[in-house]
């Protein structure tokens, strides 16, 4: 097997410190706590975790690196029939206290198997529950400019595309939030898809930064809390039914709690809501209902 794990997997540790390290300056007061874990199949990783007490409600940055046999759902994106598979990444959620501040969502990944096929995949993607146009392109500004360095293989008009394709309820005519960034199965060229990676990975939370440490102490009211709460019924409902990513940790016997790290702790459901009450909930409506928005075009 022609492996490049050990390129990748420590790219993905720094990855995942730098991304904390945002995080935590953006934060101010919370720091990040290590969770160790073992895969008894083959593998492990740390799964890193701030909870409550600050102005991140939840956060987890996890990074595993795993191994073993190739599970059955993997086939249909293999060239070849393959025995074993390797993979290691990044993913980060971020639910934020404050309701003006929104949602982040990142990772990055790789796979590879014993029959030569390998692949490099990620994505990042931002849900406000109050829409501030200015963060929506400062945002989507942030990674056009990461695209822009490697044209050779970042493609961020079409992965913006997929990304609105992918991150959308079909059982509600609703997006998920504003979008970003989703590419998977990259393999033209492993140095230039590497460097895209690890450009992207080392800065896929500085914008984000920069939004949450600016909203983190707007001032804000119950109204706008149950707001948040009923929004975020939106996002279970999209992890728990359509992510690919979840289905195949559970599928593929991954790590039950790092891969439900990405729910938010608070959580309401309400029959025949969430209605706006004002026009600036109304607004976050009319996005996720319609056509997504080019937030490049002025």
């Amino acid at each position: 097997m022609n492996t490049r794990r050990h390129d990748v997997e420590p790219m993905m540790s720094e990855v995942q410190e730098r991304c904390c390290a945002v995080l935590e300056a953006a934060s101010g007061s919370q720091h990040f706590v290590d969770d160790l874990w073992e895969r008894p199949e083959g593998g492990g990783g740390n799964s890193r975790t701030v909870a409550g007490g600050g102005p991140i409600e939840k956060a987890a940055v996890n990074m595993s690196a795993v191994w073993g046999p190739a599970p059955p759902e993997l086939a249909e994106h293999l060239t070849n029939p393959a025995a074993s598979f390797y993979a290691t990444g990044v993913s980060l959620i971020v639910h934020p206290s404050n309701p003006f501040a929104p949602t982040a969502h990142a990772n990055v990944r790789y796979f590879e198997t014993d029959n030569g096929d390998w692949w490099f995949g990620g994505g990042v993607d931002m849900t406000p529950y109050y829409l501030f146009d200015e963060d929506a392109v400062s945002f989507h500004r942030h990674i056009a400019d990461i695209c822009a360095r490697h044209p050779d293989v970042a493609d961020y008009p079409a992965w913006k595309r997929w990304c609105d394709e992918y991150f959308f309820l079909p059982h509600r005519g609703e997006a998920r939030g504003i979008g970003g960034i989703f590419f998977d199965h990259q393999n033209s060229d492993f140095d230039q898809v590497f460097a895209f990676v690890q450009d992207l990975g080392m800065h896929l939370l500085d914008a984000y930064g920069d939004i949450l440490a600016q909203r983190k102490d707007t001032d804000f009211d119950s109204t706008n809390l149950a707001w948040q709460r009923a929004r975020r019924g939106r996002y279970v409902e999209f992890n728990l039914l359509w992510d690919r990513g979840t289905r195949f940790g559970i599928q593929s016997h991954g790590r039950t709690e790092s891969i439900l790290a990405s729910m938010p702790p608070t959580v309401t459901f309400e029959y025949g809501g969430p209605t706006p009450s004002n026009e600036a909930e109304q607004a976050l409506m009319d996005l996720v209902t319609g056509q997504p928005r080019d937030w490049l075009t002025p």
